[in-house]
């Protein structure tokens, strides 16, 4: 006989149809999940978009690219890929979440701050004379 205790596992959280839930960054990138919790669809909608601001913000100060074209650039391609994943890729109803502009307009500002920090930090380090 052992004294020792067993370590429980915790419960696993299940769908109704028995399958295990996934987290949301695994079921963010299928095509085929569901979104129970309205929450965290929108907060992968805010990282994805901050991922995007990152990857640009370095590319353009690469590049280099300067002005409002830049900017104009920058906010075109950020929603354009939101719209495309949210309205293609996972098919969500809009509507459940306040509409096609509050999911386009979502997290925006902050990821548009992060571009544009990453922005002038690449180009002034690798252009600056």
């Amino acid at each position: 006989m052992s004294g020792g205790r067993r370590k429980e596992e915790p419960p696993q959280p299940h769908l109704a149809n028995g399958a295990p839930k996934g987290s949301a960054w695994s079921k963010a990138l299928r095509s085929d999940a569901a979104w129970e919790d309205k929450d965290e669809f929108l907060d992968v909608i805010y990282w994805f978009r901050q991922i995007i601001a990152v990857v640009l913000g370095v590319i353009w100060g690469v590049v280099p690219l300067k002005g409002f074209v830049g900017i104009a650039v920058f906010c075109l391609i950020n929603a354009g890929i939101l719209y495309l994943y949210f309205s293609s890729f996972q098919q969500i109803d809009e509507e459940d979440y306040g509409g096609t502009w509050e999911l386009t307009k979502e997290g925006f500002m902050t990821s548009f701050a992060l571009f544009m920090v990453v922005w002038i930090i690449f180009y002034t380090a690798i252009h600056y004379d």
